[in-house]
């Protein structure tokens, strides 16, 4: 590949997009400060690079240094049956304000069905749909309460988005407490200023991650038991569901490269 005036941007994504195929990415450098951006991208790098021969040298110093700190990292399959973890609730406590988004569907949504959400891409949490009556509200069973702009959402490919890239028309990933997915397709996305929970939890590593929630009764996960609990009751020690990804993410696709979100 050959770049114009933006290099390592695209070569990112190139790899990205190539990572886990055939395909093999060799990138044009012309200049030595160049080089070092292609053969890290992403802690992967692109294949090969083709340089003029007065930039051999630094090209060789290069693979040295990439040769002396490559990491192994293990391949995560995020394809097929989707694994449900076990969380546990660490920590809840006011979120303060911020602009939530609803996720309305062009179709209905069983009690069970959710979509995984939070701040972090590594792990996050279900988040059930509003399929459930209450004498308060009407039941809104095509909608998910998904929570702040800044949240990622599981895509029905396997990809990432920020909750405040969907729009209509996007397939979003819809999954019960058993791990049975399919795809469902957003009709509208409905962003209003509400008050928020934040939530913490950490996985059956230990690992921690959490993300932010409106604060309202309407707003469910599901527990251990596969019963469902309010965010409003939810308290330290909890057990609900979600689910944990071992790879990092560049532009929604997972990578096999070390990413720390904190």
């Amino acid at each position: 590949m050959e770049f114009g005036e933006w290099k390592m941007i695209p070569i990112e994504n190139i790899i990205a997009a190539c990572q886990g195929g055939p395909t093999k990415v060799a990138a044009r450098i012309s200049e030595a400060e160049q080089i070092l951006g292609a053969v890290f991208a992403l802690q992967i790098g692109v294949d090969a690079i083709l340089i003029p021969d007065s930039l051999k040298e630094t090209g060789l110093i290069a693979k040295a240094q990439r040769t002396e700190r490559k990491e192994d990292f293990e391949s995560a399959s995020e394809k097929g049956e989707l694994s449900i973890n076990i969380l546990t609730i660490s920590e809840v406590k006011d979120g303060k304000v911020g602009d939530r988004v609803c996720i309305d569907l062009t179709n209905m949504l069983d009690i069970g069905d959710g979509m995984l959400v939070g701040s972090n891409s590594s792990s996050l949490i279900l988040v059930h749909s509003e399929t459930v009556e209450s004498e308060f509200v009407p039941t809104r069973p095509f909608r998910v309460n998904a929570g702040p702009v800044n949240s990622y959402i599981l895509m029905a490919d396997g990809t990432t988005k920020y909750l405040s890239e969907l729009k209509m028309g996007d397939e979003v990933m819809i999954i019960n407490s058993s791990g049975l997915t399919k795809s469902g397709t957003v009709g509208r996305i409905k962003i209003e200023n509400r008050p928020f929970l934040l939530l913490k939890w950490t996985d059956e590593n230990n690992n921690e991650a959490g993300t932010f929630l409106q604060q309202a009764e309407t707003v469910r996960l599901v527990a251990e038991d596969e019963s469902l609990v309010s965010v409003t009751d939810l308290q330290k020690g909890k057990k609900v569901m979600g689910s944990t990804f071992e790879s990092g993410r560049h532009i929604g696709i997972p990578i096999n490269a070390k990413v720390t979100e904190i």
